[in-house]
């Protein structure tokens, strides 16, 4: 099992990574996603993101997806599901062995905690980027302080 430390990672280097690894079976958990980022203005980030919270259904818009997360771990679990085949049986599978929490829960604290090193904002020559933690609050998630 491997324990990784989101805090200043890129979201999308850090889910193709993960993705990796979960398609060879290793079960994967990430803690602190609030602090993952995502690259880009946060002008342009954030409408993006809210244009896919925005849209809706032509057919019954309370009823019918796509569904976007609010929540720092629901947007990291989006990118690594958009890396994994997760229609089928292998990526199902594959995708049930991922845990993302913000914070680090209590039975990980002992775990030896890794990072990525080429999924690290400083390897960015323009550092242009919005935590997790500030896209979700404008998004509208309620995020404890813990």
């Amino acid at each position: 099992m491997k324990v990784i430390d989101a805090s200043n990672l890129i979201v999308g280097r850090l889910a193709s990574v993960v993705a990796k690894e979960l398609l060879k079976g290793e079960k994967v958990v990430i803690v602190r996603a609030e602090e993952g980022v995502i690259t880009g203005s946060k002008s342009a980030t954030f409408e993006k993101y809210l244009h896919r919270r925005q849209r809706k259904s032509i057919v019954n818009p309370a009823r019918h997806g796509p569904f976007f997360p609010r929540r720092p771990e629901g947007i990291i679990r989006r990118a690594v599901r958009g890396m994994l085949p997760y229609k089928k049986p292998r990526g199902k599978k594959a995708f049930k062995n991922l845990r993302v929490y913000t914070g680090i829960p209590k039975e990980y604290e002992k775990e030896k905690i890794e990072t990525l090193e080429p999924a690290n904002v400083t390897k960015l020559k323009i550092p242009r980027f919005i935590k997790l933690k500030e896209l979700s609050s404008l998004l509208g998630a309620k995020i404890s302080e813990s």
